[in-house]
Protein backbone atom coordinates (compact mmCIF):
# COMPACT_ATOMS: atom_id res chain seq x y z
CA UNK A 1 0.00 0.00 0.00
CA UNK A 2 2.87 2.19 0.86
CA UNK A 3 6.21 2.54 0.40
CA UNK A 4 8.75 1.99 3.86
CA UNK A 5 9.41 4.93 6.07
CA UNK A 6 12.64 5.42 7.23
CA UNK A 7 13.48 5.02 11.08
CA UNK A 8 13.68 8.81 12.54
CA UNK A 9 17.11 9.71 12.73
CA UNK A 10 16.61 13.14 14.58
CA UNK A 11 18.38 13.05 18.40
CA UNK A 12 16.90 16.96 19.07
CA UNK A 13 19.60 16.64 22.37
CA UNK A 14 21.15 20.06 21.31
CA UNK A 15 24.43 18.12 20.34
CA UNK A 16 26.32 18.76 16.88
CA UNK A 17 28.64 16.75 15.30
CA UNK A 18 31.27 18.39 13.37
CA UNK A 19 34.10 17.09 11.71
CA UNK A 20 34.36 14.00 13.81
CA UNK A 21 34.40 16.25 17.41
CA UNK A 22 31.30 16.36 19.29
CA UNK A 23 30.33 20.07 20.61
CA UNK A 24 27.66 20.50 23.32
CA UNK A 25 26.36 24.11 23.56
CA UNK A 26 26.60 26.07 26.46
CA UNK A 27 23.12 25.98 28.83
CA UNK A 28 21.06 29.27 27.91
CA UNK A 29 22.32 32.83 29.05
CA UNK A 30 25.46 31.45 30.40
CA UNK A 31 27.53 33.41 28.49
CA UNK A 32 26.43 37.45 28.63
CA UNK A 33 24.30 39.92 28.59
CA UNK A 34 21.83 38.98 25.98
CA UNK A 35 21.04 35.64 27.91
CA UNK A 36 17.30 36.64 27.52
CA UNK A 37 17.34 37.02 24.23
CA UNK A 38 19.06 34.08 23.83
CA UNK A 39 16.84 32.28 25.45
CA UNK A 40 14.26 32.98 23.63
CA UNK A 41 15.82 33.00 20.26
CA UNK A 42 17.01 29.44 21.55
CA UNK A 43 13.29 28.00 22.69
CA UNK A 44 12.25 29.33 19.12
CA UNK A 45 15.06 27.45 17.57
CA UNK A 46 14.40 24.52 19.58
CA UNK A 47 11.08 24.44 18.48
CA UNK A 48 11.04 24.07 14.86
CA UNK A 49 13.88 21.81 15.30
CA UNK A 50 11.53 20.04 17.16
CA UNK A 51 8.86 20.30 14.75
CA UNK A 52 11.01 19.37 11.84
CA UNK A 53 11.98 16.15 13.29
CA UNK A 54 8.93 15.29 13.99
CA UNK A 55 7.47 15.97 10.33
CA UNK A 56 10.84 13.69 9.19
CA UNK A 57 9.74 10.80 11.90
CA UNK A 58 7.25 7.97 10.41
CA UNK A 59 4.62 9.72 12.52
CA UNK A 60 5.13 13.36 11.01
CA UNK A 61 4.99 11.97 7.88
CA UNK A 62 1.77 10.34 8.42
CA UNK A 63 0.41 13.20 10.08
CA UNK A 64 1.29 14.96 7.01
CA UNK A 65 -0.45 12.50 4.27
CA UNK A 66 -3.66 12.66 6.32
CA UNK A 67 -3.53 16.48 6.39
CA UNK A 68 -3.06 16.53 2.74
CA UNK A 69 -6.01 13.87 2.17
CA UNK A 70 -8.23 16.16 4.74
CA UNK A 71 -7.21 19.01 2.61
CA UNK A 72 -8.35 17.08 -0.81
CA UNK A 73 -11.31 16.21 0.56
CA UNK A 74 -12.46 19.41 1.70
CA UNK A 75 -11.74 20.45 -1.84
CA UNK A 76 -12.94 17.94 -3.94
CA UNK A 77 -16.91 18.20 -1.60
CA UNK A 78 -17.50 21.63 -3.35
CA UNK A 79 -18.67 19.43 -6.25
CA UNK A 80 -18.72 15.90 -5.14
CA UNK A 81 -19.72 16.13 -1.94
CA UNK A 82 -23.60 16.49 -0.22
CA UNK A 83 -23.80 20.34 -1.40
CA UNK A 84 -26.88 22.24 -0.98
CA UNK A 85 -28.92 22.31 -4.06
CA UNK A 86 -28.81 25.95 -5.14
CA UNK A 87 -24.72 27.37 -3.93
CA UNK A 88 -24.74 31.13 -4.45
CA UNK A 89 -21.44 30.89 -2.49
CA UNK A 90 -19.86 28.78 -4.61
CA UNK A 91 -21.13 30.94 -7.73
CA UNK A 92 -19.91 33.99 -6.42
CA UNK A 93 -16.50 32.03 -6.24
CA UNK A 94 -16.79 31.31 -10.23
CA UNK A 95 -16.66 27.20 -8.74
CA UNK A 96 -20.17 26.52 -9.81
CA UNK A 97 -18.29 23.97 -12.83
CA UNK A 98 -16.80 21.85 -9.88
CA UNK A 99 -20.89 20.57 -9.31
CA UNK A 100 -20.96 19.45 -13.49
CA UNK A 101 -19.44 17.47 -16.07
CA UNK A 102 -15.44 17.36 -16.20
CA UNK A 103 -15.63 19.75 -12.76
CA UNK A 104 -17.59 16.91 -10.97
CA UNK A 105 -15.51 14.17 -12.07
CA UNK A 106 -12.15 16.19 -10.74
CA UNK A 107 -13.97 16.47 -7.84
CA UNK A 108 -15.02 13.54 -7.23
CA UNK A 109 -11.20 12.26 -7.95
CA UNK A 110 -9.73 14.99 -5.07
CA UNK A 111 -12.05 13.17 -2.65
CA UNK A 112 -11.46 9.26 -3.12
CA UNK A 113 -7.61 10.70 -3.66
CA UNK A 114 -7.75 12.59 -0.36
CA UNK A 115 -10.00 9.42 1.32
CA UNK A 116 -7.50 6.58 0.94
CA UNK A 117 -4.78 9.10 1.59
CA UNK A 118 -6.15 9.33 4.88
CA UNK A 119 -6.29 5.67 5.10
CA UNK A 120 -2.95 5.08 4.16
CA UNK A 121 -2.10 7.85 6.68
CA UNK A 122 -3.83 6.18 9.31
CA UNK A 123 -2.64 2.51 8.39
CA UNK A 124 0.92 3.84 8.60
CA UNK A 125 0.63 5.62 11.94
CA UNK A 126 -0.84 2.44 13.13
CA UNK A 127 2.57 0.60 12.48
CA UNK A 128 4.68 2.81 14.12
CA UNK A 129 1.56 3.00 16.83
CA UNK A 130 1.85 -1.16 17.06
CA UNK A 131 5.38 -1.33 16.91
CA UNK A 132 5.47 -2.86 13.41
CA UNK A 133 8.22 -0.01 12.70
CA UNK A 134 11.40 0.13 14.66
CA UNK A 135 12.40 3.07 16.96
CA UNK A 136 10.17 5.20 19.35
CA UNK A 137 6.60 4.90 19.37
CA UNK A 138 3.84 7.45 19.21
CA UNK A 139 2.71 9.29 22.41
CA UNK A 140 -0.95 9.99 23.43
CA UNK A 141 -0.10 13.94 22.78
CA UNK A 142 1.54 13.71 19.55
CA UNK A 143 -1.51 11.08 18.52
CA UNK A 144 -3.66 14.35 19.94
CA UNK A 145 -2.19 16.56 17.96
CA UNK A 146 -2.45 14.45 15.20
CA UNK A 147 -5.98 14.38 15.49
CA UNK A 148 -6.25 18.12 15.31
CA UNK A 149 -4.02 18.08 12.54
CA UNK A 150 -6.03 16.06 10.25
CA UNK A 151 -9.95 17.44 11.51
CA UNK A 152 -8.77 21.13 10.65
CA UNK A 153 -9.75 20.92 7.21
CA UNK A 154 -12.80 19.33 7.41
CA UNK A 155 -14.35 21.88 9.74
CA UNK A 156 -15.08 24.28 6.95
CA UNK A 157 -15.83 21.51 4.30
CA UNK A 158 -19.30 20.86 3.06
CA UNK A 159 -21.02 17.74 4.50
CA UNK A 160 -19.44 14.84 3.36
CA UNK A 161 -20.84 10.98 2.30
CA UNK A 162 -24.51 12.45 4.44
CA UNK A 163 -27.42 15.06 3.99
CA UNK A 164 -27.83 14.19 7.70
CA UNK A 165 -26.47 17.95 8.82
CA UNK A 166 -29.28 19.79 6.86
CA UNK A 167 -31.70 17.31 8.34
CA UNK A 168 -30.29 18.94 11.37
CA UNK A 169 -30.48 22.30 10.82
CA UNK A 170 -34.55 21.80 9.02
CA UNK A 171 -35.27 20.18 12.58
CA UNK A 172 -33.35 23.13 14.61
CA UNK A 173 -35.46 25.76 13.17
CA UNK A 174 -38.82 23.40 13.50
CA UNK A 175 -38.16 24.00 17.16
CA UNK A 176 -37.00 27.41 16.62
CA UNK A 177 -40.11 28.68 14.91
CA UNK A 178 -42.93 26.88 17.10
CA UNK A 179 -43.12 23.44 16.00
CA UNK A 180 -42.59 20.58 17.52
CA UNK A 181 -40.24 18.16 15.71
CA UNK A 182 -41.27 15.16 17.47
CA UNK A 183 -45.19 15.55 15.56
CA UNK A 184 -44.52 17.19 12.07
CA UNK A 185 -41.14 16.82 9.46
CA UNK A 186 -39.24 19.69 8.12
CA UNK A 187 -41.87 19.99 5.49
CA UNK A 188 -44.36 22.19 7.25
CA UNK A 189 -41.40 24.96 7.33
CA UNK A 190 -41.08 26.26 3.92
CA UNK A 191 -37.17 27.64 3.60
CA UNK A 192 -33.75 27.37 2.65
CA UNK A 193 -33.22 24.90 5.58
CA UNK A 194 -35.96 22.46 3.97
CA UNK A 195 -34.76 22.64 0.67
CA UNK A 196 -31.19 20.99 1.06
CA UNK A 197 -33.10 18.03 3.54
CA UNK A 198 -32.98 14.70 1.97
CA UNK A 199 -36.75 14.56 0.01
CA UNK A 200 -37.03 10.75 2.18
CA UNK A 201 -36.74 12.59 5.19
CA UNK A 202 -38.81 16.41 4.45
CA UNK A 203 -42.05 14.30 6.34
CA UNK A 204 -40.03 12.35 9.13
CA UNK A 205 -40.15 13.81 12.69
CA UNK A 206 -37.42 13.70 14.69
CA UNK A 207 -35.57 10.55 16.16
CA UNK A 208 -33.30 12.69 18.12
CA UNK A 209 -33.49 13.25 22.05
CA UNK A 210 -34.36 17.05 23.65
CA UNK A 211 -30.41 18.04 24.17
CA UNK A 212 -29.66 17.77 20.68
CA UNK A 213 -32.73 19.69 19.60
CA UNK A 214 -31.98 21.85 21.78
CA UNK A 215 -28.43 23.00 20.33
CA UNK A 216 -29.99 22.37 16.56
CA UNK A 217 -32.27 25.65 17.78
CA UNK A 218 -29.56 27.85 19.42
CA UNK A 219 -27.63 26.95 15.72
CA UNK A 220 -30.56 28.15 14.31
CA UNK A 221 -31.37 30.75 16.18
CA UNK A 222 -28.09 32.28 15.99
CA UNK A 223 -27.27 31.48 12.01
CA UNK A 224 -30.83 31.84 10.97
CA UNK A 225 -30.85 30.18 7.40
CA UNK A 226 -27.39 30.60 6.32
CA UNK A 227 -26.76 26.87 5.65
CA UNK A 228 -22.86 27.25 5.26
CA UNK A 229 -22.42 29.21 8.88
CA UNK A 230 -24.84 26.39 10.42
CA UNK A 231 -23.16 23.92 9.29
CA UNK A 232 -19.90 24.62 10.08
CA UNK A 233 -21.82 25.72 13.98
CA UNK A 234 -22.77 21.77 13.82
CA UNK A 235 -19.13 20.94 13.23
CA UNK A 236 -18.09 22.89 16.15
CA UNK A 237 -20.69 21.90 18.59
CA UNK A 238 -19.69 18.26 17.90
CA UNK A 239 -15.89 18.81 18.65
CA UNK A 240 -16.65 18.48 22.45
CA UNK A 241 -17.72 14.89 21.94
CA UNK A 242 -13.97 14.37 20.11
CA UNK A 243 -12.45 16.03 23.38
CA UNK A 244 -14.27 13.56 25.08
CA UNK A 245 -13.40 10.47 23.29
CA UNK A 246 -9.26 12.48 23.63
CA UNK A 247 -10.20 12.13 27.11
CA UNK A 248 -11.99 8.96 27.62
CA UNK A 249 -10.74 6.12 25.32
CA UNK A 250 -7.07 5.89 27.09
CA UNK A 251 -8.99 5.53 30.29
CA UNK A 252 -10.95 2.70 29.05
CA UNK A 253 -7.95 1.16 28.70
CA UNK A 254 -6.75 0.92 32.32
CA UNK A 255 -9.40 -0.48 33.25
CA UNK A 256 -9.93 -3.15 30.01
CA UNK A 257 -5.99 -4.25 29.30
CA UNK A 258 -5.40 -2.38 26.38
CA UNK A 259 -2.40 -0.05 25.55
CA UNK A 260 -3.62 3.91 25.25
CA UNK A 261 -2.10 5.08 22.14
CA UNK A 262 -3.56 1.92 20.24
CA UNK A 263 -6.80 2.81 21.43
CA UNK A 264 -6.18 6.41 20.56
CA UNK A 265 -5.43 5.17 17.14
CA UNK A 266 -8.12 3.11 16.34
CA UNK A 267 -10.96 4.51 18.26
CA UNK A 268 -10.34 8.25 17.04
CA UNK A 269 -7.84 8.98 14.53
CA UNK A 270 -9.93 5.81 12.44
CA UNK A 271 -11.21 7.91 9.21
CA UNK A 272 -14.20 5.85 9.37
CA UNK A 273 -14.49 8.27 12.89
CA UNK A 274 -12.82 11.63 11.53
CA UNK A 275 -14.46 11.64 7.30
CA UNK A 276 -18.19 10.50 8.70
CA UNK A 277 -18.33 12.23 11.98
CA UNK A 278 -16.75 15.04 11.14
CA UNK A 279 -17.01 15.48 7.83
CA UNK A 280 -20.27 13.93 7.62
CA UNK A 281 -21.43 15.85 10.71
CA UNK A 282 -23.62 13.46 12.71
CA UNK A 283 -24.35 14.15 16.04
CA UNK A 284 -22.80 9.78 16.92
CA UNK A 285 -19.71 12.13 17.48
CA UNK A 286 -21.39 14.07 20.69
CA UNK A 287 -23.21 10.87 21.87
CA UNK A 288 -20.03 8.56 21.80
CA UNK A 289 -17.70 10.99 23.32
CA UNK A 290 -20.47 11.57 25.93
CA UNK A 291 -20.98 7.73 26.19
CA UNK A 292 -17.56 6.82 26.46
CA UNK A 293 -16.66 9.23 29.28
CA UNK A 294 -19.56 8.19 31.31
CA UNK A 295 -18.28 4.25 31.09
CA UNK A 296 -14.82 6.27 32.41
CA UNK A 297 -16.50 7.92 35.01
CA UNK A 298 -18.02 4.78 36.18
CA UNK A 299 -15.48 2.34 36.03
CA UNK A 300 -13.08 5.44 38.02
CA UNK A 301 -15.72 5.33 40.64
CA UNK A 302 -17.62 7.71 39.83
CA UNK A 303 -20.96 6.66 39.39
CA UNK A 304 -23.86 9.35 40.13
CA UNK A 305 -21.56 11.60 37.47
CA UNK A 306 -21.03 8.52 34.94
CA UNK A 307 -24.93 8.29 35.07
CA UNK A 308 -25.54 11.96 34.44
CA UNK A 309 -23.19 12.51 31.60
CA UNK A 310 -24.75 8.95 30.13
CA UNK A 311 -28.45 10.45 30.43
CA UNK A 312 -26.91 13.60 28.27
CA UNK A 313 -25.46 10.64 25.93
CA UNK A 314 -29.01 9.61 25.69
CA UNK A 315 -30.81 12.84 25.48
CA UNK A 316 -28.79 13.47 22.34
CA UNK A 317 -29.47 9.84 20.48
CA UNK A 318 -31.38 7.23 21.97
CA UNK A 319 -28.67 4.40 21.78
CA UNK A 320 -26.51 5.46 24.40
CA UNK A 321 -29.00 4.35 26.46
CA UNK A 322 -28.02 0.92 25.97
CA UNK A 323 -25.18 1.00 28.26
CA UNK A 324 -27.53 1.83 31.11
CA UNK A 325 -28.02 -1.63 32.71
CA UNK A 326 -24.60 -2.89 32.04
CA UNK A 327 -23.66 -0.25 34.43
CA UNK A 328 -25.70 -0.92 36.86
CA UNK A 329 -23.18 -4.44 36.95
CA UNK A 330 -20.54 -2.21 37.68
CA UNK A 331 -22.10 -0.52 40.77
CA UNK A 332 -23.06 -3.37 42.14
CA UNK A 333 -19.55 -5.10 41.54
CA UNK A 334 -18.00 -1.22 43.39
CA UNK A 335 -20.31 -1.88 46.05
CA UNK A 336 -19.34 -5.22 46.69
CA UNK A 337 -15.86 -4.22 46.89
CA UNK A 338 -16.44 -1.06 48.81
CA UNK A 339 -17.96 -3.14 51.64
CA UNK A 340 -15.54 -6.18 51.16
CA UNK A 341 -12.68 -3.51 51.99
CA UNK A 342 -14.64 -1.96 55.43
CA UNK A 343 -15.22 -6.04 56.25
CA UNK A 344 -18.51 -5.92 55.56
CA UNK A 345 -18.70 -8.62 53.39
CA UNK A 346 -21.05 -10.92 55.26
CA UNK A 347 -23.33 -8.13 55.73
CA UNK A 348 -24.12 -7.22 51.93
CA UNK A 349 -27.66 -7.35 51.21
CA UNK A 350 -29.29 -10.16 49.04
CA UNK A 351 -28.07 -9.18 45.62
CA UNK A 352 -31.94 -8.79 44.75
CA UNK A 353 -31.98 -5.80 47.18
CA UNK A 354 -28.94 -4.22 45.55
CA UNK A 355 -29.99 -4.45 42.19
CA UNK A 356 -32.90 -3.04 42.90
CA UNK A 357 -30.98 0.00 45.22
CA UNK A 358 -28.65 1.21 42.62
CA UNK A 359 -30.60 0.47 39.87
CA UNK A 360 -33.24 2.37 41.20
CA UNK A 361 -30.76 5.40 41.71
CA UNK A 362 -29.71 5.37 38.20
CA UNK A 363 -33.04 5.30 36.41
CA UNK A 364 -33.66 8.59 39.23
CA UNK A 365 -30.93 10.20 37.69
CA UNK A 366 -31.57 9.16 34.07
CA UNK A 367 -35.08 10.53 34.94
CA UNK A 368 -34.10 13.84 36.70
CA UNK A 369 -31.64 14.57 33.56
CA UNK A 370 -34.01 13.87 30.51
CA UNK A 371 -36.83 15.22 32.38
CA UNK A 372 -34.71 18.31 32.71
CA UNK A 373 -34.00 18.33 29.02
CA UNK A 374 -37.42 17.51 27.35
CA UNK A 375 -38.52 20.64 30.08
CA UNK A 376 -36.18 22.87 28.42
CA UNK A 377 -37.20 21.89 24.85
CA UNK A 378 -40.56 21.77 25.10
CA UNK A 379 -40.91 18.80 24.05
CA UNK A 380 -42.28 15.08 25.10
CA UNK A 381 -40.59 11.61 24.32
CA UNK A 382 -42.25 11.26 21.20
CA UNK A 383 -38.74 10.33 19.58
CA UNK A 384 -39.42 6.86 20.53
CA UNK A 385 -42.33 6.70 17.67
CA UNK A 386 -39.48 8.62 15.36
CA UNK A 387 -37.04 5.70 15.37
CA UNK A 388 -39.10 4.06 13.15
CA UNK A 389 -38.15 6.34 10.82
CA UNK A 390 -35.28 4.50 9.90
CA UNK A 391 -37.46 1.72 7.94
CA UNK A 392 -36.63 3.65 5.01
CA UNK A 393 -33.55 2.83 4.92
CA UNK A 394 -32.52 0.24 2.92
CA UNK A 395 -29.25 -1.39 2.38
CA UNK A 396 -26.78 -3.80 2.61
CA UNK A 397 -25.68 -3.33 5.70
CA UNK A 398 -28.32 -4.72 7.94
CA UNK A 399 -29.19 -8.81 7.97
CA UNK A 400 -32.58 -7.90 7.76
CA UNK A 401 -32.47 -6.68 3.82
CA UNK A 402 -29.34 -9.26 3.48
CA UNK A 403 -31.78 -11.80 4.18
CA UNK A 404 -34.58 -11.04 2.22
CA UNK A 405 -32.42 -10.72 -0.44
CA UNK A 406 -31.61 -13.75 -0.38
CA UNK A 407 -35.31 -14.99 0.29
CA UNK A 408 -35.73 -13.19 -3.01
CA UNK A 409 -33.17 -15.20 -4.87
CA UNK A 410 -34.71 -18.55 -4.29
CA UNK A 411 -38.43 -17.92 -4.14
CA UNK A 412 -41.45 -15.67 -6.30
CA UNK A 413 -41.72 -13.31 -3.51
CA UNK A 414 -40.53 -9.49 -3.92
CA UNK A 415 -38.12 -8.95 -1.59
CA UNK A 416 -39.00 -5.40 -0.73
CA UNK A 417 -42.70 -6.18 -0.40
CA UNK A 418 -43.14 -9.07 1.19
CA UNK A 419 -40.04 -10.30 2.29
CA UNK A 420 -38.52 -7.43 4.02
CA UNK A 421 -41.28 -6.36 6.96
CA UNK A 422 -41.31 -10.07 7.92
CA UNK A 423 -37.48 -10.13 8.32
CA UNK A 424 -37.32 -7.05 10.11
CA UNK A 425 -39.75 -8.41 12.56
CA UNK A 426 -37.87 -11.49 12.86
CA UNK A 427 -34.71 -9.71 13.62
CA UNK A 428 -36.14 -7.35 15.90
CA UNK A 429 -37.54 -10.47 18.24
CA UNK A 430 -34.06 -11.88 17.81
CA UNK A 431 -32.58 -8.74 19.20
CA UNK A 432 -34.57 -8.10 22.32
CA UNK A 433 -34.09 -11.94 22.84
CA UNK A 434 -29.62 -11.06 22.25
CA UNK A 435 -29.91 -7.84 24.49
CA UNK A 436 -31.54 -9.35 27.09
CA UNK A 437 -29.18 -12.49 27.41
CA UNK A 438 -25.86 -10.19 27.04
CA UNK A 439 -27.04 -8.08 30.22
CA UNK A 440 -27.07 -11.41 32.16
CA UNK A 441 -24.09 -13.22 30.87
CA UNK A 442 -22.38 -10.29 30.69
CA UNK A 443 -22.12 -9.16 34.57
CA UNK A 444 -19.51 -10.33 36.73
CA UNK A 445 -16.79 -7.68 36.38
CA UNK A 446 -16.08 -4.53 34.68
CA UNK A 447 -14.45 -6.32 31.57
CA UNK A 448 -17.54 -8.56 30.96
CA UNK A 449 -20.11 -6.12 31.41
CA UNK A 450 -18.39 -3.17 28.44
CA UNK A 451 -17.70 -6.21 26.07
CA UNK A 452 -21.43 -7.14 26.82
CA UNK A 453 -21.95 -3.35 25.83
CA UNK A 454 -19.63 -3.84 23.12
CA UNK A 455 -21.89 -7.07 21.49
CA UNK A 456 -24.73 -5.48 22.19
CA UNK A 457 -23.95 -2.24 19.72
CA UNK A 458 -22.45 -5.04 17.20
CA UNK A 459 -26.36 -6.94 17.78
CA UNK A 460 -28.04 -3.60 17.28
CA UNK A 461 -26.44 -2.70 14.27
CA UNK A 462 -26.27 -5.96 12.55
CA UNK A 463 -30.16 -6.70 13.59
CA UNK A 464 -31.91 -2.83 12.91
CA UNK A 465 -33.82 -2.79 10.26
CA UNK A 466 -30.94 -0.52 9.19
CA UNK A 467 -27.32 0.42 9.42
CA UNK A 468 -25.30 3.05 8.01
CA UNK A 469 -21.24 3.16 8.24
CA UNK A 470 -20.73 5.30 10.70
CA UNK A 471 -22.72 3.45 13.19
CA UNK A 472 -20.04 0.89 14.18
CA UNK A 473 -18.31 4.09 15.75
CA UNK A 474 -20.87 2.99 18.71
CA UNK A 475 -18.88 -0.09 19.20
CA UNK A 476 -15.62 1.30 18.41
CA UNK A 477 -14.79 3.56 21.22
CA UNK A 478 -15.00 0.79 23.47
CA UNK A 479 -13.71 -2.33 21.74
CA UNK A 480 -10.74 -0.22 21.02
CA UNK A 481 -10.10 -0.10 25.05
CA UNK A 482 -9.72 -3.83 25.16
CA UNK A 483 -6.25 -5.85 24.49
CA UNK A 484 -6.39 -6.64 20.63
CA UNK A 485 -3.85 -8.83 18.71
CA UNK A 486 -2.52 -7.68 15.56
CA UNK A 487 -5.06 -9.83 13.80
CA UNK A 488 -7.92 -8.59 15.32
CA UNK A 489 -6.38 -5.22 14.69
CA UNK A 490 -6.04 -6.11 10.70
CA UNK A 491 -9.96 -7.38 10.98
CA UNK A 492 -10.88 -4.19 12.37
CA UNK A 493 -8.93 -1.95 9.88
CA UNK A 494 -9.84 -3.83 7.16
CA UNK A 495 -13.62 -3.51 7.72
CA UNK A 496 -13.45 0.09 9.01
CA UNK A 497 -11.96 0.78 5.31
CA UNK A 498 -14.34 -1.32 3.74
CA UNK A 499 -17.07 0.42 5.84
CA UNK A 500 -15.62 3.90 4.97
CA UNK A 501 -15.15 3.31 0.82
CA UNK A 502 -19.03 1.60 0.03
CA UNK A 503 -20.65 5.26 0.47
CA UNK A 504 -20.14 8.19 -2.31
CA UNK A 505 -19.32 11.46 -1.35
CA UNK A 506 -23.09 13.00 -2.42
CA UNK A 507 -24.32 10.44 0.40
CA UNK A 508 -25.27 7.67 -1.59
CA UNK A 509 -24.94 4.27 -1.30
CA UNK A 510 -22.30 2.60 -3.69
CA UNK A 511 -23.63 -1.03 -2.51
CA UNK A 512 -25.14 -1.89 -5.68
CA UNK A 513 -22.63 -1.23 -7.73
CA UNK A 514 -20.09 -4.36 -8.17
CA UNK A 515 -17.41 -2.49 -9.30
CA UNK A 516 -17.70 -0.52 -6.22
CA UNK A 517 -18.11 -3.08 -4.00
CA UNK A 518 -15.05 -4.85 -5.61
CA UNK A 519 -12.87 -1.54 -5.64
CA UNK A 520 -13.67 -1.55 -2.10
CA UNK A 521 -13.01 -4.70 -0.80
CA UNK A 522 -9.53 -4.56 -2.52
CA UNK A 523 -8.53 -1.64 -0.90
CA UNK A 524 -9.72 -2.84 2.34
CA UNK A 525 -7.54 -6.28 2.27
CA UNK A 526 -4.69 -4.18 1.20
CA UNK A 527 -5.08 -1.93 4.50
CA UNK A 528 -5.82 -4.82 6.71
CA UNK A 529 -2.37 -6.72 5.36
CA UNK A 530 -0.68 -3.05 5.26
CA UNK A 531 -0.42 -2.88 8.98
CA UNK A 532 1.54 -5.78 9.24
CA UNK A 533 3.26 -5.52 5.83
CA UNK A 534 5.46 -2.67 4.42
CA UNK A 535 4.31 -2.22 0.06
CA UNK A 536 2.25 -5.67 0.40
CA UNK A 537 1.26 -4.45 -3.64
CA UNK A 538 5.15 -4.73 -3.83
CA UNK A 539 4.85 -1.09 -6.29
CA UNK A 540 8.05 -0.30 -4.42
CA UNK A 541 11.70 -1.39 -6.19
CA UNK A 542 13.60 -3.81 -5.12
CA UNK A 543 16.10 -1.66 -3.41
CA UNK A 544 13.47 0.51 -1.43
CA UNK A 545 11.58 -2.75 -0.55
CA UNK A 546 14.42 -4.84 0.77
CA UNK A 547 15.25 -1.11 3.19
CA UNK A 548 11.73 -1.64 4.14
CA UNK A 549 12.09 -5.49 5.02
CA UNK A 550 15.15 -4.35 6.86
CA UNK A 551 13.10 -1.39 9.01
CA UNK A 552 10.55 -3.71 10.08
CA UNK A 553 10.54 -6.47 13.01
CA UNK A 554 12.16 -9.24 11.84
CA UNK A 555 8.81 -11.41 11.37
CA UNK A 556 6.87 -9.20 9.41
CA UNK A 557 4.19 -11.33 8.74
CA UNK A 558 3.93 -12.38 11.98
CA UNK A 559 5.33 -10.86 14.94
CA UNK A 560 5.69 -11.94 18.45
CA UNK A 561 4.72 -11.10 21.51
CA UNK A 562 7.10 -11.60 24.28
CA UNK A 563 5.22 -12.76 28.05
CA UNK A 564 6.28 -9.25 29.44
CA UNK A 565 4.62 -7.08 26.41
CA UNK A 566 1.16 -7.21 26.17
CA UNK A 567 -0.08 -8.18 22.77
CA UNK A 568 -2.15 -4.98 20.84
Amino acid sequence: MDAAIPPNTGTGTGTAVTGGAVSTSEPHGAAGSNGSGGRGAAHQTSRWARAADFARNPEGKAALLGFFGAVMITFGGFGAGSVRRNDPLLEAAHLSWLRFGHGYALSTLCVWIGVLAMITAWVRLGRVTIGTVPGPTVTLNELRAIVGIWIFPLIFAVPMFSRDAYSYLAQGALLRDGFNPYDVGPVVNPGVLLDNVSPVWTNTTAPYGPAFLLIADGITSITGSNVVAGTIALRLVMLPGLALMLWAVPHLTKHLGGKPTTALWLAVLNPLVLIHLIGGVHNEMLMVGLMAAAIALVLEKHHVAGFVVLSIAVAIKATAGVALPFLVWIWMIHERERRAAKGEGEELPHPVLMFAKIAGLGLSVFVVVFAAASALAGVGIGWLTALSGSNKIINWLSLPTIFSYMVSWVTPLRAESAVLPVMRDLCKVALVVLLVWTWWRFRRSEREAILGITIAFVAIILLSPAALPWYYSWPLALAAGFALSTRTLQVLVGLCTWLMLVFQPDGSIGLYNPWHVAAATFAAVVAAVSLRMVDPLRLSSDQVRSRAVDAVSPDITTPTVTPSTPAT
